[in-house]
């Protein structure tokens, strides 16, 4: 009897597909994609500096399939980060490696009375293939000016990292190419406006 035990006790691996005492192979980990890198060049954008790297940190902290980080040279960025006088604008992405993508960051909101890093951050989300959404509330960063100045939130929210990692879940491709559309943000204050 013991015998016959021992025989079924060994055959059992065999007929699930597995050895003994082995893992079966259903069990093992997927396979994840890639994690894209973006390179960005900051070099033009003046006070906006550690904004900018601020931003590069809250996107990283909260998205899986993208990775933010400094070009190793100005020419060599995926996307660039400049210091205007007008509006902030940004081209809408998502940019992929090789991309051309450029982020203006406007002197016009500060001088309204946004939080910079907000800006820089919600201005990286459309570089990450974010729209905007600026009936939103302040925890939403693509709610942009909508909240007012008041609003200092520059951490995007775990729906606004979800559409980003999906933007980014297949991987670098060359095989996305997208119309390249700019979107202007008029983070403009009406209060402060009328009182002009």
């Amino acid at each position: 009897m013991i015998k016959r035990i021992a025989a079924v006790a060994a055959l059992i691996p065999a007929m699930l597909g597995t050895a003994a005492g082995g893992v079966s192979a259903q069990s093992a980990p997927k396979a994840t994609a890639a994690v894209v890198t973006l390179t960005y060049d900051a070099s033009q954008a003046g006070q906006w500096a550690g904004a900018i790297t601020q931003a590069a940190q809250n996107w990283n902290a909260v998205v899986h399939n993208v990775h933010l980080q400094p070009a190793s040279s100005p020419g060599s960025a995926d996307y660039v980060y400049k210091a205007t006088g007008g509006w902030p604008q940004s081209t809408l992405g998502p940019v992929f490696p090789g991309g051309s993508g450029e982020v203006q960051l406007g002197q016009e909101a500060v001088d309204e009375g946004y939080d910079l890093a907000r800006v820089a951050t919600h201005e990286t989300g459309h570089i990450l293939g974010l729209p905007d959404d600026y009936s939103g509330p302040c925890s939403e960063i693509m709610s942009g000016h909508g909240p007012g100045p008041s609003c200092t939130n520059a951490k995007p929210n775990a729906a606004e990292a979800a559409q980003v990692d999906q933007n980014y879940a297949g991987g670098t491709s060359a095989t996305r190419p997208k119309p390249h559309q700019v979107v202007i943000d008029i983070w403009h204050n009406p209060v402060l406006a009328r009182s002009h």
